[in-house]
């Protein structure tokens, strides 16, 4: 990787460190919310094989204007209008959770090849914690329900790396059961 892009990748990280300094995941263990997205920049690098420095950005800072105070407009004066592109198509609108699920659902077709990388990588993490470490009070049918709902907006972007959808089947299977 060239210096540049490790600049880029360390800037992100510093960046989406800062802005989620003070918020936990919501399993049964307080893990500090950057694990999150160091996880999926990690996934796409090592399973993926993702190697464009933007995309790893991108997940890097994918939550920051859904669940911190960043504003669209201070990713892109940070980072300029591709990576806050990409992280605008991954950000959810402040809705009901259900409507953000559906229209998740909705528009994942219409995702660049490059958000769908992330979303994919996305979904994963959320699957593999939530059988690791789920949140607090998610009974069977709601771990269940999620997974069912990753799936259904996973296989609209199928055909997007082969590899993260492996991985995404491979943890589909350790959905959790009676």
């Amino acid at each position: 990787m060239r210096q540049f892009d490790t600049n880029l990748l360390f800037k992100a990280l510093s960046f989406a460190a800062n802005k989620h300094r003070h918020q936990v995941r919501k399993g049964s263990e307080p893990i500090p919310y950057i694990n999150h997205p160091i996880a999926l920049a990690d996934l796409l690098a090592r399973t993926g094989n993702v190697s464009d420095p933007e995309i790893i950005a991108a997940a890097l800072l994918h939550d920051t204007v859904e669940d911190t105070c960043t504003t669209a407009e201070e990713l892109e004066a940070e980072f300029g209008p591709v990576i806050s592109q990409l992280v605008a198509e991954l950000t959810d609108d402040k809705l009901p959770k259900e409507e953000r699920k559906r229209l998740q659902f909705e528009h994942a077709s219409s995702l660049s090849p490059r958000a769908r990388i992330v979303k994919i990588a996305d979904k994963i993490c959320n699957l593999r914690d939530i059988v690791e470490d789920p949140p607090a009070g998610w009974l069977l049918e709601r771990k269940q329900q999620y997974f069912d709902w990753a799936k259904s907006v996973v296989d609209k972007i199928r055909g997007t790396n082969v590899e993260l959808e492996n991985a995404f089947d491979e943890a589909f299977a350790n959905r959790p059961k009676n």
